[in-house]
């Protein structure tokens, strides 16, 4: 059979110490592979619970290797070697899947494991060439005329440049965390990752968002270890009216299943309460923090523009309001022409914005990027004079949170978990893109505000802490193993 050798500084398995806790937890995606804050939040929480001692062992589903990094050390299939016992070719002690497992030590105490299951989420990810194929093909179809064609278009190029001219600022390694037929997937998951639970030890199941649920479920059935499921977002969030039964059910089950439900907000709580039956002793909410920018990034040459920069970055979908950004922006330009709307992303409704600046004729005043590399982000958020959420339905919000720890001034919709935790930023409905307008304007007009806001936002930001979520994630874990 095969061994995998102990963590620095963490005891083996049979020589663990009794009052070390050890997390088994389920999700689906990790940095630098990401496309939203789930794998921001999944780094930011390992991180803590890893100062905080507490052992993880952390299942991803993809194959994509991880970037190397000074706390990383890889482990591949290759590296493991059958004993001399087994004949080659034989199976392991894990099953016949064992060779699509890679074992990674993350930090001290947190280990991730990755197995050959492709979940997609939110659909796939644009690139430039992709957004101008799409634009042709609306022309063909006579749905954009020439002239709208010529102000679609011009939005893809220009200032400001995140790369080179090519196309290699689209990280098409985040692809792959996409495609194929996800419910299989989703039931693939689960299955390996109730084969790799039967070899470990530990004392309780953490599973992220839907596509996790069902292993969690799977996992604490095997074990009869308590199961938290975290609720990063709902079906309700991300498709509003146009709900996924499948999904849905998955959701519900999940929920109804676990011992306790960890929520992102309060208003994550309250939809979890009434459109998913929970009982309010069940749900726990543990908030979000963020991780600043460290020194390299700070370092890295800045984007000059001479235009103010009103920055989006997010998911362009349906649930992150672009097209409220967009007719604000119109609002905008009319009353101040020095100024730039940035769409820093991708998503399903990449064409539908192209389409509504050709039809609003802001083609010269937006810019569409695509979907950005983790190192561009930082830049991005560097050029910016203003960073706008604003979300329809937003469970928490962490780029907000990193905008202000960029010093970047912030506007967030008031539908969104994060506005609870934030007083130093300003507040809108996202629906209502005349006050959105204004409160744009107000901050680009008057730098005495915006200085306000970053000093401010900054000072508030500084004081939500990965570690603080941690501990109030081993509170929780305490209470329901004590109860086992």
């Amino acid at each position: 059979s095969i061994m995998r050798p102990p963590l620095a500084g963490v005891s083996t398995i049979a020589g663990r110490k009794a009052d070390t806790m050890r997390v088994f937890m389920l999700g689906w995606e990790f940095p630098p592979h990401i496309s939203g804050g789930l794998g921001t939040a999944c780094y930011g929480m390992t991180k803590g619970l890893n100062e905080l001692g507490v052992e993880v062992c952390f299942v991803l589903p993809t194959p994509v290797p991880l970037d190397s990094a000074a706390h990383v050390s890889f482990r591949t299939p290759a590296d493991l070697k059958p004993s001399p016992a087994s004949p080659p070719g034989a199976s392991t002690a894990r099953g016949q899947d064992d060779s699509s497992e890679e074992v990674v030590k993350l930090f001290e105490h947190v280990e991730l494991h990755r197995l050959e299951a492709y979940l997609q989420a939110y659909g796939t990810v644009a690139t430039r060439q992709s957004i101008v194929d799409e634009i042709r093909r609306l022309q063909a179809c006579g749905e954009l005329s020439a002239e709208q064609v010529t102000e679609a278009l011009s939005t893809l190029g220009g200032q400001p440049a995140l790369a080179d001219d090519d196309d290699n600022f689209f990280d098409s390694q985040a692809q792959a965390l996409y495609g194929r037929d996800l419910m299989f997937q989703v039931r693939r998951y689960e299955r390996l990752a109730a084969q790799l639970a039967i070899h470990e030890e530990f004392d309780i199941v953490h599973a992220h968002d839907w596509m996790t649920f069902p292993a969690g479920l799977a996992v604490a059935k095997a074990t009869g270890k308590p199961l938290v499921v975290h609720v990063h977002s709902t079906e309700f969030d991300r498709a509003g009216a146009n709900v996924n039964q499948d999904v849905y059910d998955i959701e519900r089950a999940g929920m109804q299943g676990a011992d306790r439900i960890v929520c992102v907000s309060h208003l994550t709580g309250t939809i979890c309460k009434r459109r998913y039956g929970v009982r309010p002793e069940k749900i726990s909410v543990v908030y979000n923090a963020v991780e600043g920018p460290n020194d390299d990034k700070l370092q890295m040459r800045p984007i000059t523009t001479k235009e103010k920069i009103v920055l989006f970055l997010g998911r362009v979908t349906m649930q992150k309001g672009p097209e409220y950004f967009l007719r604000a922006a119109k609002k905008v330009v009319g009353k101040f022409k020095n100024v730039r709307f940035v769409i820093a992303g991708s998503g399903d409704m990449i064409t539908q914005c192209v389409k509504e600046v050709a039809d609003l004729r802001l083609g010269r005043y937006v810019t569409f990027t695509g979907f950005l590399r983790s190192s561009d982000v930082s830049r991005v958020f560097g050029m910016a004079d203003l960073y706008v959420m604003p979300s329809v339905s937003e469970p928490f919000g962490i780029a907000p949170l990193e905008a202000l720890s960029h010093n970047v001034p912030v506007i967030i919709s008031k539908q969104s978990g994060v506005s609870e935790i934030l007083q130093h930023v300003l507040k809108v409905d996202f629906w209502d893109v005349d006050e959105m307008a204004n409160k744009i304007l107000a901050v680009l007009r008057h730098p005495p505000l915006q200085r306000t806001l970053r000093q401010h936002g900054q000072i508030e930001v500084s004081k939500l802490s990965w570690r603080d979520s941690a501990a109030e994630l081993r509170d929780i874990y305490t209470a329901l193993t004590a109860d086992a």
